[in-house]
């Protein structure tokens, strides 16, 4: 008689709700460690370094970037389609995970939705500062005025300010939405009275009653319902800044789900990096477990895999479209002057990732790190390459050029990273990084403890 397998638990060690709820909460009521403040003041010496180059840009103007005639976009561009890429995991494992009930989105779901808000953040920056004059970005909006200047809604430029602060918005919904039974929680366990009463200010008077619960599920199920499509929508529309162009190189059909591929795969690489770190210094191992990992590295084996055909059907489609100026768009990325950066993309994502398909390299952890730095560096190579390398030789070799970035762009770029892992420091010690309510749902299904005792009634 055949017996099928009991699944690998998704919480190990003997818990009690009691248990998950103390550990849980631990990095919160306790005193930051040293190794939280080291990180917060490398942080921050970042986001004041970028905040310094900002504040520079904007004095002298953008005439301090490497941009010339030819390549109108570099860095900026590159940046901001980077970050609103790394915002696709959050979205996608707390929508579209939650609607299709998978249990193990449960212990990283939280960390993924803030990690959504932050690169947002940082993603806006970049177009703000890029206009040259940012207390004019409120132009953007088609707000009612005396003054009869209209948007351009034929602009693709125009899609992602919509796109991206809907996306922004269901985020925000979402990732509150889901904090609020653990805030009730929180706000019953601090013992400082200035804490009691923000905590209690923010929990919007929960109580974990039956009408509560039902409303929070419903809430969560209809924000999930309206974030799902915007995993597709948000980073379609952001190619279709590129794929809207007549410029060879940007001019295809293929940019949306190559994006939206790439977003992800990118994302959960930012995940992994973020989690398997907090994992080890909040001592969370028993709930971010290495099944975790793997199912996450699943994923992005497939998304991974999606991103290397679209690379081949790229190269396809140019010999096949006959189009001399298309063909020498591709031809030129590989062995032109940027062929380094066409090669780390392609080393970064689409080599590298097939080393997942081995069991163990999938459930090691240190490798899993690795891969993941390089795969976020890959795939910022990617947005490099498609832009700078689609400019700089334009239809007349009299206007060839080439770019660098100035010490501005790099510094603009490390205080986004400053950003957003300020931002994330400051989350872990305010916030559950795990969805406490959350993970109690799973417990008798997926904790160790009782499918053990399920496995010894079986025997």
């Amino acid at each position: 008689m055949y017996v099928s397998p009991i699944r690998e638990p998704l919480i190990t060690g003997k818990k009690t709700y009691q248990k998950i709820t103390d550990e849980i909460s631990a990095p919160i009521e306790g005193k930051a460690g040293k190794a939280w403040y080291a990180g917060i003041a490398i942080t921050l010496s970042a986001l004041f370094f970028g905040l310094a180059m900002m504040g520079w840009t904007i004095w002298q103007g953008i005439g301090t970037w490497g941009l010339n005639k030819t390549i109108g976009w570099g860095w900026g561009i590159t940046n901001f389609v980077w970050w609103v890429g790394i915002g696709h995991a959050g979205t996608f494992i707390s929508a579209i995970l939650l609607l299709f009930r998978q249990k193990w989105r449960t212990s990283i779901n939280r960390s993924a939705e803030a990690m959504t808000l932050f690169a947002v953040m940082c993603a806006g920056l970049f177009p703000l500062i890029h206009m040259g004059r940012p207390l004019l970005g409120f132009f953007v909006f088609p707000y009612p005025n005396t003054r009869g200047l209209w948007v351009n809604f034929n602009s693709p430029l125009l899609w992602d300010v919509f796109a991206i602060s809907t996306y922004f918005s269901v985020s925000l919904l979402f990732w509150y939405v889901g904090l609020i039974p653990d805030i009730g929680t929180i706000r019953d366990k601090v013992k400082s009275k200035f804490k009691k009463a923000v905590y209690g200010f923010l929990s919007f008077g929960w109580t974990g009653s039956a009408r509560h619960w039902s409303r929070h599920e419903t809430m969560s199920l209809v924000l999930a319902g309206l974030a799902a499509p915007l995993v597709l929508s948000v980073h379609s529309i952001v190619s279709a800044d590129f794929a809207t162009s007549i410029i060879p190189g940007w001019h295809t059909t293929i940019f949306p789900p190559y994006f939206v591929s790439g977003a992800i795969f990118s994302g959960f690489a930012m995940v992994l990096t973020l989690l398997i770190i907090t994992r080890k210094v909040l001592n969370l191992e028993s709930y971010i477990t290495v099944g975790h990992v793997e199912s996450m590295n699943k994923i992005i084996i497939a998304t991974g895999s999606i991103v290397g055909i679209a690379y081949i059907t790229e190269l396809f489609i140019a010999w096949y479209s006959g189009v001399e100026y298309e063909q020498y768009a591709f031809l030129n990325r590989a062995t032109g002057p940027y062929w380094w950066a066409y090669a780390i993309m392609m080393t970064c994502n689409v080599i590298s990732p097939q080393l997942l398909w081995f069991k163990k390299l999938r459930r090691n952890l240190a490798f899993t790190f690795v891969l993941s730095i390089f795969i976020n560096i890959g795939m910022w190579f990617e947005r490099f390459v498609i832009i700078v390398t689609s400019l700089h030789r334009d239809y007349l070799p009299s206007s060839w050029s080439m770019y660098s970035p100035t010490i501005v762009e790099v510094g603009i770029f490390i205080g986004t990273l400053g950003l957003f892992f300020t931002c994330f420091l400051l989350f872990i010690r305010v916030f559950p990084v795990i969805a406490i309510a959350e993970v109690k749902t799973v417990m008798k299904s997926s904790g160790e403890k009782f499918i053990n005792m399920d496995k010894n009634e079986s025997s």
